[in-house]
């Protein structure tokens, strides 16, 4: 499989940001992180795939460190949306420097073709660069989102005009909620979407209906050759009522560094996936990192996050 153009000066060339690594070999861990294909896009992707929702607020020096720190541990692949709040923005400055060594991807949440245009047009300006390497439509959960965004009229409209057009190189959907599998396994019987980046973990599995759609989906994926990427991996439940948000997440994370190194262990066992998202707030990117490199057996990580009677589905009360 041969990577789009912009995704081959990833593999020659002088470098100017440490922290890249060369090579188009799945699997390959010549750093400190391991390296998956992204589908028929053929893209060597780490598996930690760099959050930028974690840039929404923070400042421009917070931001710069926190792409620095995942440069260094040998992320290559960034992710990112048009409503992630300043996120683009902090992105954007940094582009000169890194945009030739990175995978970049954005999102729109418009579900409508000229809103969508727009969106994608104000990304691109917002990121200081004249293309992304995937575009993704956002936050489709429900067949009633889905229906939006690819009938007439819809996203994918604009999104299509904007490959044509040489604005985007691939074409991805993302979804939260408990239907997002089934929503997504739907999406790809109706347009040929080269990602799905679709919510997976431990508790998530647990429930049969969603097991089931999960595994429904990883069979189209595979047949299609679709990027399978996955989000709340470190999600431990719904911020209880009245608590104090400790996290710029809108789901209580994990924050022990022994109970993030099982939640990674666990989703990065499924060889299907290519790469999880890092979580929305930037002091818990080190630990993602760190047990990213350090992983235990998927048995043993299941066991460690059953022992905790809190973990639960951060669907349950949805706040985006």
């Amino acid at each position: 499989m041969t990577a789009p153009a912009r995704i081959d000066r990833l593999d020659s060339g002088p470098r100017t940001i440490p922290g890249i690594i060369p090579g188009n070999v799945p699997g390959n861990r010549r750093h400190d992180v391991e390296y998956r294909r992204l589908g028929r896009i053929g893209h060597s992707s780490s598996v930690l795939i760099y959050g930028a929702a974690a840039l929404g607020s923070v400042d421009q020096e917070t931001a710069d460190a926190s792409v620095r720190e995942a440069l260094a541990a040998g992320i290559n692949h960034l992710d990112v949306a048009a409503s992630y709040g300043d996120a683009e923005l902090r992105l954007g400055p940094l582009m000169a420097d890194i945009r030739k060594d990175v995978f970049l991807a954005t999102k729109t949440g418009d579900r409508d073709r000229e809103a969508a245009w727009a969106s994608i047009n104000r990304s691109l300006e917002r990121l200081q660069t004249d293309r992304v390497d995937l575009l993704q439509l956002h936050a489709i959960g429900d067949l009633d989102e889905l229906d939006q965004a690819l009938g007439a009229g819809g996203a994918i409209e604009a999104a299509t005009r904007a490959k044509d057009e040489g604005l985007v190189g691939e074409i991805g959907i993302t979804g939260h909620g408990d239907q997002a599998a089934a929503t997504h396994l739907e999406a790809l019987r109706r347009f040929p979407f080269a990602s799905v980046l679709t919510p997976l973990n431990a508790v998530l599995w647990r429930d049969p209906a969603y097991r089931e759609n999960y595994q429904a989906l990883v069979a189209e994926v595979q047949r299609q050759d679709v990027a399978l990427m996955t989000i709340k991996t470190v999600s431990r439940r719904n911020w209880p009522d009245g608590a104090e948000q400790s996290h710029t997440t809108w789901y209580e994370p994990f924050a022990a560094a022994e109970k993030i190194r099982a939640a990674v262990s666990w989703v990065l066992a499924h060889d299907e996936i290519t790469g999880l998202a890092t979580a929305g707030d930037v002091r818990l990117l080190g630990m993602i990192v760190d047990a990213e490199r350090d992983r235990m057996a998927a048995g043993d990580a299941e066991a460690l996050l059953a022992g905790d009677s809190d973990y639960s589905s951060p669907f349950l009360h949805m706040t985006i």
